[in-house]
């Protein structure tokens, strides 16, 4: 009697025992696991596309001036500021929108001479903003320009000066009178070319320039996938 009784209990006891750990185990898989912060790889839904792009060499940007150049006040050496005056755009891809921020720097100027000498200034374009305040090299053509000679201009008033001279001095003084009012005038018209000679660049504010990429620009752009 006292034998079946203990397998009973024993019996008993494996019964509650297994019945634990059986609702131990629908426990744990019925729980739900722990939240964790999830990384997107790039390419779904809602995660943040890379893109790399190319714009290619020979494209033009255009640029608006922040604030004027002058030949006859800026040197070789000095920054300047400005805009991009158009979307750049690559595959239909906009890499940069318009008012973009560049930069660059003056690599050439000469102030215009009184009797001869034009003015030249040239502009290299060294930086592109882009969107998120990242900056990127720019390797481009130099911008330059050229002042008009001042020879033909000159010659006039200086062959003006004489002749007014001459015809002077011949009304005064006969044939003497004429060589010498000739070379009074003549000096006279070289130094209203002097005095009104000098013809320098001046690039206002909000002038708008072309810069040609001579190398390829590489950008990388992120954006929300859709």
């Amino acid at each position: 009697m006292r034998a079946h009784v203990s397998k009973l209990v024993v019996l008993y006891a494996l019964a509650v025992v297994f019945a634990a750990c059986q609702g131990a185990e629908t426990q744990k898989e019925g729980s739900k696991p722990e939240a964790k912060a999830e990384v997107k790889a790039p390419g779904k839904k809602g995660a943040p596309a890379v893109q790399k792009l190319t714009v290619p060499a020979g494209t033009a940007l255009s640029v608006r001036l922040e604030r004027g150049i002058d030949t006859g006040k800026t040197t070789a050496g000095s920054p300047f500021e400005g805009t991009l005056a158009a979307p750049l755009v690559v595959d239909g891809v906009e890499v940069a929108p318009a008012r973009s921020k560049v930069t660059g720097k003056v690599t050439n100027v000469v102030s215009s001479g009184r009797l001869k000498r034009p003015a030249e200034l040239a502009l290299e374009l060294q930086s592109l903003t882009l969107p998120g305040g990242e900056s990127v090299e720019v390797a481009a053509a130099p911008w330059s320009m050229k002042g008009k000679s001042h020879k033909k201009r000159n010659i006039g008033l200086i062959g003006g000066g004489a002749g007014l001279g001459a015809a002077i001095g011949a009304i005064a003084g006969g044939g003497k009178g004429a060589a010498i009012g000739a070379a009074a005038g003549g000096g006279a018209g070289t130094a209203a070319a002097f005095a009104t000679g000098k013809d320098e660049i001046r690039l206002a504010p909000e002038t708008k320039l072309t810069f040609k990429l001579t190398s390829p620009l590489q950008v990388t752009r992120t954006a929300e996938a859709r």
